[in-house]
């Protein structure tokens, strides 16, 4: 978990660097322990800087032009939760998206669910907020929608609410990867809610009452709690590190340079599906298990050899800090400072050839049935297209000296739409339009 100092607000940066090219450049690693630092997470002179988006009330704005939770700055607790719709009614679905952003607009501005409450309708009233967030604050709540591709086409090619044809190509099951192991009950989806705050209760309580309203209209198909943010998306927050202890995200995609987040996060005006997503994002979402045990046995050289940084510092090997170039040039004896098989090598942008935003968190599900811990990460990154996203760094760590440690158990992708733009505005309003 992290302390007060790391929620501190974006305040603006300058750019050390361009993106590829130049060694340092951030990248955007599946399991990303710190991969790179430099100009994509970076601010330029050009960039507007980022206020505190939650000002002195804790309150994160709900509408404006992209949906909040994407590159607000990470909160600390996520509750996220897939849905499988149930009704084959289109308005149906269409009225509770409707009462989802009522909801939404409310619940970010430290507000009950509904327009009663918990309390205020009387005891013969059953409540339109069900009261586990009485008296607690906004707490940087967001809450991010997205859509599945069995939304628009079943597995049967059912096009059950006429979006067939406004699907984007981009919006695709991911293909499998060597090392998979996917529970297909814990993958996939039709729609998907994040849900970010500073306060697990408050998350909860968003997802909790998301799921009351839509009781009938959508089930949940799978969840997953979060804990301890594995990146940061802003230049002032301090990178956190993951369970296996070290710094994850430095040179993660920042909310403070504009120019990156163009090329690489935000579905462009040209982009396939841009009549209803341009300004939107793609979510892939990745459940990693860690091997807790094996990792723990490791020697730090080997732990520092798999990711290619230092543990303490965070520094690429061969250098002495955390921001310092990745330089692929150093050696150590005769052999080159940062191994090609690790995973910095692997998931650079030199190398990768892309970039991607990651706000993921840590997760600790009890143990197996082997008195091992079911840890590990919740992976979730935003990118313009998966394909050249997520798609493309997963395939170049097919030799990564850390898949000796992970296995991925569960997989989804997702289309989030733009963000809501006033009191009339509703979740997916363009796309059923």
């Amino acid at each position: 978990m992290t302390g007060a100092a790391d929620r501190e607000r974006p305040s603006g940066g300058l750019s050390r660097r361009r993106f590829f090219g130049l060694a340092g450049a951030g990248a955007g690693g599946v399991l990303a322990a710190g991969v790179a630092g430099g100009a994509i997470g970076r601010a330029t002179a050009a960039d507007a800087p980022v206020t505190d988006p939650a000002g002195a009330t804790g309150a994160v704005p709900f509408p404006g032009p992209h949906q909040a939770g994407i590159v607000t700055p990470a909160q600390d607790r996520l509750h996220f939760v897939a849905f499988d719709v149930i009704t084959e009614r289109r308005d149906e679905l269409v009225g509770m998206l409707k009462a989802w952003t009522d909801a939404a607009r409310r619940m970010t501005a430290g507000q009950d669910a509904g327009e009663v409450g918990a309390v205020a309708g009387g005891q013969y009233a059953v409540p339109d907020d069900t009261g586990e967030a009485l008296g607690l604050p906004p707490s940087g709540l967001t809450l991010t929608i997205g859509f599945g591709p069995t939304l628009f086409t079943t597995a049967d090619g059912t096009d059950r609410f006429g979006l067939a044809a406004r699907r984007p190509a981009p919006l695709a099951e991911l293909p499998a990867f060597p090392g998979d192991a996917l529970d297909p009950a814990r993958s996939g989806g039709d729609l998907c809610v994040q849900a970010c705050a500073d306060d697990p209760q408050v998350a909860v309580h968003a997802i909790r009452n998301l799921c009351r309203l839509g009781a009938g209209t959508v089930g949940v198909r799978w969840s997953q709690l979060g804990f301890g943010r594995t990146s940061s998306t802003s230049s002032a927050q301090a990178t956190p590190r993951n369970l296996f202890g070290f710094k994850d995200g430095t040179g993660n995609l920042k909310s403070e340079n504009g120019a990156a987040l163009d090329r690489f996060l935000w579905v462009g005006e040209q982009d396939p599906g841009a009549d209803w997503l341009a300004g939107g994002s793609y979510l892939v979402t990745r459940r990693i298990r860690m091997r807790i045990e094996p990792w723990d046995t490791a020697t730090l050289a080997d732990q520092e050899q798999t990711i290619g940084r230092t543990k303490g510092s965070g520094a690429p090997l061969g250098q002495a800090a955390e921001f310092d170039p990745v330089d692929f040039t150093v050696t150590a004896g005769t052999q080159p400072a940062i191994p090609r098989n690790s995973h910095v090598f692997l998931a650079h942008p030199a190398n990768a050839g892309t970039a991607i935003l990651r706000r993921g968190y840590s997760f600790v599900d009890g143990s197996d049935g082997l008195g091992r811990l079911d840890a590990g990460l919740f992976f979730i990154a935003y990118q313009r297209d998966p394909g050249t996203g997520f798609v493309q760094v997963q395939r170049n760590l097919r030799s990564d000296a850390m898949n000796e440690y992970i296995q991925h158990t569960s997989s989804a992708v997702f289309a989030c739409p733009p963000g809501v733009t006033g009191p009339g505005d509703w979740w997916g309003r363009a796309l059923f339009s």
